[in-house]
């Protein structure tokens, strides 16, 4: 649990709202969402360290 302590504030957020209030159906599309974000900035960093 302090790993989760340590992320910042909208990321706690964020997690929250996806185990409590979040619908199904928006789970999907927040999944889809977090992966390309997530995919483009590990692909950006691995230029940058090219």
């Amino acid at each position: 649990m302090n790993r989760f302590e340590d992320l910042p504030k909208s990321i706690k957020k964020t997690i929250r709202y996806l185990y409590q209030d979040a619908p199904l159906e928006k789970l999907v599309e927040i999944q889809r969402i977090l992966n390309n974000v997530i995919e483009k900035r590990l692909q950006e960093s691995k230029m940058e360290t090219k």
